[in-house]
Parts: C-alpha cells; sequence; structure tokens
C-alpha cells in the first residue's frame, strides 16, 4: 500500500468533485468525522454528507498539504483546504488523521478544524 499516492489520489478527488472516486476509498463501515460535528459512520452517512456538502460549493475544494507523515496504516496531515463558496473563497486550517485497512481502503477519517473559520463567526 502507497498511502502517499492514495492520499494524492483521494484529495484530487476532491479537487475534481468526483463523489464517486471519494466514496470508493472508503470501507463500507468507515468512519468520517469532522470533529466540530457529528461523525458519519458507514459510506451511507458518508454519502448524506457528501450530496450536501459538495451541494454548497461553487467550484471545487481544493487541499494544499503542508506536511504530511506515515507511520504503517495511519497518515497525518496539516493542510489548508480552500473551499469555493458563493460568498467566495474559504481557507480553513485543518489537521487530519486517516486509518487504511491493509488493501487502502480508508476506514477512519478525522479532520480538526475550527468551525468558525467556515461559518465565518
Amino acid at each position: 500500500m502507497d498511502a502517499e499516492s492514495i492520499i494524492r489520489d483521494f484529495t484530487d478527488a476532491w479537487g475534481r468533485g468526483d463523489k464517486q472516486s471519494i466514496l470508493d476509498a472508503f470501507t463500507d463501515d468507515a468512519v468520517y468525522h469532522n470533529i466540530p460535528m457529528s461523525p458519519c459512520n458507514g459510506k451511507t452517512e458518508i454519502r448524506t454528507f457528501l450530496d450536501s456538502f459538495l451541494g454548497v460549493i461553487t467550484a471545487s475544494v481544493k487541499f494544499d498539504i503542508k506536511h504530511q507523515l506515515i507511520d504503517g496504516n495511519i497518515v497525518m496531515n496539516e493542510r489548508i483546504d480552500t473551499l469555493e463558496l458563493e460568498a467566495g473563497p474559504v481557507a480553513l486550517p485543518v489537521c487530519g488523521i486517516f486509518h487504511f485497512t491493509d488493501d487502502g481502503k480508508i476506514s477512519e477519517w478525522r479532520d480538526y478544524f475550527d468551525m468558525g473559520h467556515f461559518t465565518g463567526s
């Protein structure tokens, strides 16, 4: 498993708004947790979140990875996620932690960020 390539491909899929590639990266029982919000448990909840989230994005989500550490099946990165919204772009500092299965699927993804950056409050 090449975690570096998997993460790059995964973040590129967000930039393209490629919902199917994003979903295909997860295990069926994956947990996706944006820490200020409730977790999404399993692909059905992740799909529902993506439908809602990608619906407010007008152009793209760009992940600019600043630092990334890989330890076996765990990847941690510090990044700036730039979201193109109707009101204009929002640059969101994020720390993400990804857990992978041995076959390279994401089983858990946690993102830590300040919701105030996203909401403007």
